[in-house]
C-alpha cells in the first residue's frame, strides 16, 4: 500500500510540473461559477490549467488553499497547505520513521469531492523532491 502511495506521490509531483498558468479570461465561465460559489468573497491569486482540469489558489484567513475544477464545473477536490507539526500524529510518525533522512518541505490536507480526505507531505532529500500521500493512519 505504501508503494503505491508514494507512486501516486511521485505522479503527482510530475502532473503539477506540467500545470500552466492561466489569465481569468482563459478559464471557462462554468468553472469561474463553481469556484464563486464555493468561496463567495475569495479572489483567486493564481489559476493553472492541470491535465484539463483548472485549479484556482486563494488564501482564507491567512492559510493557502486551492480548488481543483473540472471542464464540467464540478469540484475535484479541495487543498489546505499547513504545518508539518499539524498533520495527524500517525503521518508524523509513519514520516519520521520511513523517511528519516528527508526534510519536510511542504504539508497539506486533500479533501476530494466524495469527502475522503489525503494527506500529503512533499519531502526533499539531495535536491529532489518527493511527494508521500497517506490516509490519516499513515497508510
Amino acid at each position: 500500500m505504501k508503494k503505491t502511495l508514494v507512486s501516486a506521490g511521485l505522479a503527482l509531483l510530475a502532473c503539477g510540473a506540467q500545470a500552466q498558468m492561466l489569465k481569468a479570461t482563459q478559464v471557462p465561465a462554468v468553472v469561474k461559477a463553481t469556484f464563486k460559489a464555493q468561496y463567495l468573497t475569495v479572489k483567486t491569486n493564481t489559476q493553472e490549467e492541470e491535465h484539463g482540469n483548472y485549479e484556482a489558489g486563494f488564501t482564507v484567513n491567512g492559510t493557502t488553499m486551492s480548488a481543483l475544477i473540472n471542464p464540467a464545473g464540478e469540484l475535484v477536490e479541495k487543498e489546505t497547505d499547513m504545518a508539518a507539526t499539524k498533520l495527524p500524529a500517525a503521518v508524523r510518525a509513519m514520516l519520521a520513521r520511513d523517511y528519516k533522512t528527508y526534510k519536510m518541505m511542504e504539508a497539506v490536507t486533500i479533501i476530494s469531492a466524495a469527502g475522503v480526505t489525503t494527506h500529503e507531505a512533499e519531502l526533499s532529500k539531495a535536491g529532489k523532491r518527493h511527494d508521500v500521500l497517506c490516509n490519516a493512519l499513515g497508510v
